[in-house]
């Protein structure tokens, strides 16, 4: 049996190493999980990959995702998996599975359907829930095995529910014996490997049925109450990072003020959410000022930020389209797509499709639905995240002297029946990215909010790692651009840090061999398109990407050329579970995480 120096060599690549400085072209030798040699790699290997002319980056860390539901049934967390992304942190936005006693299982599921547009069937139908407290859903994802890391963190409307019950999702306010309790079990979350606590303070955030999250309107007691509870864990030594989600209203700094006192008194880390609002466009700057402001006091607190607008997906096979509330469209909802397409066609339909006036209640169909200025297209090919104002719906039916709605059934009709429009709703304020490029900018910030594994049939932003490395260092040409290396950086290495993740993120002998081999001149992003591949049939959007090459977990080629291999080295990846060193930042995989 032959001997091998190293299980795996990459030659000649050219490394993006995660620590933002200059490319060079060198070898990355692997053993054991681990990188084991950077340079001129002499010696035998098992496995050799030529990346000549390519780039070898880190894996990517995805610290914004929802595949707490995904996880317990699947083993690929596709769409993120087919990125770059070699670690994915879940439970964010304060929502999740567990704790859960059985009676609170549809109340979680409810909120969750409403809050990231998972159905309520396909959770039913695919979650065990072979769980009832928190360590209990960590040992159940700890039994899987997965095509990346999964990290996992306590999400607040869970925590309550099961605390408070009825209570809790009342929003009522919590006692202090209830704020123990919840102070209790965010410990005993953290000791177990939780990487943090999240929670969510927007409307946005809602049940099906309209109601808002439980954790909505909870006071700083409260949250600073669960906050001291991770800082008293492993005898004070303290664990876990905080996240949160907030609309920062009426006054956006006195809701930072009060994270920040939250922060000072618990000494865990936090970062919440920032994207432009569209209706004030420039409120962002004064959250940007009051984070330096923080930061340059010492306190460790970051911001995540989208790297392109965040933007909502209509179309006739999708959860909604222009026309969902519209008579003419509902007669025939119910067919399939192909049938649809056909009675959508007929010219008498047509004609009362276009003279209908909807009745669009709620605060999202009035304010989207025929939003024609700031509705997009999206390309059946190579979709573009920023377009410019002359390609809205409103602006090619003018051009055309047409009505908008008319431009929008005509879109959409095309390619089967597929296609598909797009309406960013944050951080395209002025029409373009420049406040994104802004907010990607700054020191404070990470790249986040991909949302990977939700909005199943709204929003498919697991893309958003090939969008940060495509467009903003190589095909922007609506303001200026980032470099390769910075970008780089900014998606593996400070992401990672950002949830306490020292072992990865860069390329450097002794750390994680989670890695990526890209073709940057050929790296493109495909349209979205609907999978109907979820339990009980259910559907998705999904985006794929040419150019990489290879993606390696733990040392082991998990994609190449973007189709999966029959290699699942990805783990429930654990926080702090002993001692200080690890608690300072070395996560701990399961145990047969690297293989001996």
């Amino acid at each position: 049996m032959t001997t091998h120096a190293y299980d795996l060599v990459i030659r000649n690549g050219t490394v993006v190493d995660g620590t933002g400085g200059k490319p060079f072209v060198a070898d990355v030798g692997i053993s054991g999980g681990l990188i084991a040699a950077v340079g001129t790699v002499t010696g035998s290997a098992a496995t050799v990959l030529d990346a000549q002319g390519k780039l070898v980056t880190p894996g990517f860390v995805d610290v914004h995702t929802h595949y707490d539901g995904q996880a317990t049934w699947d083993e690929r967390m596709q769409p993120s998996s087919w990125h770059g992304v070699t670690t994915v942190v879940q439970g964010n936005c304060g929502v999740g599975f567990a704790p859960c006693k059985p009676a609170d299982r549809d109340r979680l599921v409810y909120l969750m359907e409403g809050v990231e547009d998972l159905p309520f069937p396909v959770l039913t139908a695919g979650l065990p829930w072979n769980w009832q407290s928190f360590p209990q859903y960590l040992d159940a994802l700890g039994e899987r095995r997965f095509d990346l890391d999964i990290a996992a963190q306590l999400p607040h409307a869970a925590l309550r529910v099961h605390v408070m019950g009825e209570r809790g999702v009342a929003r009522e306010p919590a006692t202090p014996q209830d704020i123990r309790r919840m102070a209790a079990l965010a410990k005993e979350a953290v000791e177990a490997g939780a990487l943090g606590f999240t929670t969510s303070r927007t409307l946005n955030h809602r049940t099906k049925a309209g109601e808002p999250t439980p954790t909505l309107t909870a006071e700083e007691e409260e949250l600073t109450g669960i906050a001291m509870g991770m800082a008293a864990a492993f005898d004070g030594a303290g664990a876990g990072v905080l996240q949160v989600v907030s609309d920062f209203h009426p006054d956006p700094l006195a809701e930072f003020a009060m994270f920040r006192r939250i922060v000072e008194q618990s000494g865990r880390p936090l970062s919440f959410s920032l994207a432009q609002s569209h209706t004030a466009p420039d409120s962002f700057r004064l959250l940007l000022a009051a984070l330096a402001d923080a930061v340059d006091a010492g306190l460790p607190i970051k911001a995540q930020v989208s790297p392109r607008a965040v933007g909502v997906l209509f179309g006739f096979e999708l959860t909604v389209n222009p026309f969902s509330f519209h008579e003419a469209y509902r007669e025939v909802a119910g067919l399939p797509l192909s049938e649809r397409v056909a009675a959508l066609a007929e010219p008498a339909r047509r004609a009362r499709l276009l003279a209908e006036t909807p009745d669009l209640r709620g605060p999202f169909a009035s304010a989207s639905l025929s939003a024609w200025s700031g509705m997009y297209p999206l390309g059946a090919t190579s979709p573009d995240y920023e377009p410019t104002m002359d390609h809205a719906v409103g602006s090619i039916a003018a051009a055309q002297g047409v009505e908008p709605q008319a431009v929008a059934l005509d879109h959409m009709l095309t390619n089967g029946g597929r296609g598909v429009l797009y309406l960013p709703f944050l951080s395209y304020g002025y029409g373009s990215l420049d406040a994104s490029y802004e907010m990607l900018s700054h020191r404070d910030t990470v790249p986040g909010l991909s949302d990977g594994g939700a909005h199943v049939g709204m929003i498919c932003d697991g893309s958003f790692p090939t969008s940060l490395l495509t467009h903003w260092t190589r095909d922007r040409t609506r303001g200026p651009r980032l470099s390769v290396q910075a970008v780089v950086k900014q998606q593996a290495a400070d992401t990672a840090a950002l949830v306490g993740l020292g072992d990865r993120g860069r390329i450097e002998v002794g750390l994680r061999a989670d890695l990526n081999v890209i073709d940057y001149d050929a790296l493109t992003l495909h349209a979205p398109e609907v999978a109907y591949d979820l339990p009980a049939g259910g559907k998705r959007l999904m985006q794929r990407a040419d150019g990489y090459l290879a993606s390696i977990v733990a040392g082991q080629v998990t994609y190449r050329n973007g189709v999966a291999t029959d290699a699942l080295p990805g783990r429930l990846l654990r926080g702090a579970r002993g001692p200080a060193s690890q608690r300072a930042g070395e996560a701990v995989r399961e145990i047969e995480a690297v293989p001996a």
